[in-house]
């Protein structure tokens, strides 16, 4: 019996996070469900996005498998993703993209893991608001000590790349590798620009690259790293990132293999893990049963494999690729057409796969 912290999450999250639940289930995996709600409604509601009592349940159960939550944009509570890694020290982003036969894709054969460091850089959440007070003494102090002129009417974001953060995430990436019989990591940056934060990053990756002579390393500049997965991703395995450019060159894979409908994720640390897919909570399709719920499946796969039962992952993940591939019970992004009448809904999607697990 596995105890799991389950977050249904908003929008559209109830609706895959049950057909995800079903399918697990049918694996043979005994489970038991530790349901947690956190994000909007729950914010409406008690005026915390991301109650206590989440906290307590995750740091409990040590794996929670979690739906999208919304995040404000510009108004309202900071993202509840990212409080969720940096107050349990999620430090490692693990998003797996993987073409399946079936899938709507330019591309075949493609199987890259993107790796990305959760806790520091753009993301950290070190803000000052324009015209507020912090700002104004960053202003001041840059003038001081640079010369440089900042905008007085700039709100201004600070990026911290630690050595720590660095040799952390990257030798994740090399760990992983390694215990996945990957043959090369590819770390990325902008070092050209940015000496003395993605300067660091590259500095420690290359460092920690040599502890490591088994797995061939190489670095890339962030921009031509996207134009060369776009040209030829199939020279491509491990990628280990900074926060934001892991979040950009995430999604960027993700379309590389037939869109965030299928693109998986966990955020992990060395004592939790949280598994979701990387799609948003789609608040305009809530309660609708017609949103593709593979990317949350293909994550409590991952858990599945996490959690050491790796022949019920193996066996789920060959079901859900015989539906792709078969192209009947699938939502309609994956139709050739959006419009398509036989697209299936969620929960028949969900139906589908049960029984070719069965």
């Amino acid at each position: 019996m596995h105890t799991v912290t389950l977050i249904p999450g908003d929008g559209i999250g109830p609706e895959i996070t049950e057909a995800t639940k079903r399918v697990l289930e049918a694996t043979g995996v005994s489970f038991e469900w530790d349901i947690q709600n956190a994000g909007e409604e729950v914010y409406k509601r008690e005026g915390n996005p991301l109650p206590k009592r989440v906290l307590e349940s995750i740091k409990k159960n040590k794996i929670a498998l979690k739906g999208p939550i919304t995040t404000p944009v510009g108004t309202g509570f900071r993202s509840v993703n990212v409080l969720l890694r940096q107050l349990l020290d999620l430090f490692c982003c693990l998003r797996p993209c993987k073409t399946y036969q079936g899938a709507k894709s330019r591309y075949k054969n493609i199987d890259l893991v993107i790796i990305r460091e959760n806790t520091e850089d753009l993301y950290a959440g070190i803000e000052y608001e324009k015209d507020s007070e912090g700002a104004q003494s960053i202003i001041e102090f840059v003038k001081k000590s640079t010369g440089k002129i900042i905008r007085q009417d700039s709100g201004i974001s600070i990026k911290p790349i630690s050595v720590y953060g660095t040799e952390r995430i990257v030798r994740s990436a090399f760990d992983y590798a390694r215990k996945n019989k990957r043959h090369k990591v590819t770390a990325v940056h902008k070092a050209n620009i940015m000496k003395y934060s993605d300067g660091l990053f590259l500095d420690v990756s290359r460092a920690v690259a040599k502890k490591y002579p088994d797995i061939e390393f190489e670095d890339k500049i962030v921009d031509n790293m996207c134009m060369q997965l776009v040209q030829k991703p199939e020279l491509y395995d491990v990628i280990v990132l900074p926060n934001l450019y892991g979040d950009i060159v995430s999604d960027l894979s993700a379309g590389l293999i037939g869109g965030l409908g299928l693109a998986p994720g966990a955020n992990r640390g060395d004592e939790y893990a949280v598994f979701e897919p990387t799609h948003g909570s789609a608040p305009k399709y809530k309660g609708l049963n017609k949103v593709n719920p593979m990317a949350m499946m293909l994550s409590g796969i991952m858990m599945l494999s996490h959690i050491g039962e790796t022949t019920a992952a193996e066996k789920l993940e060959n079901a859900l690729a015989s539906v792709i591939k078969e192209g009947k019970s699938v939502t309609y992004d994956m139709k050739p057409t959006s419009d398509d009448p036989t697209a299936a809904t969620t929960s028949g999607v969900a139906d589908a796969v049960i029984s070719k697990v069965a």
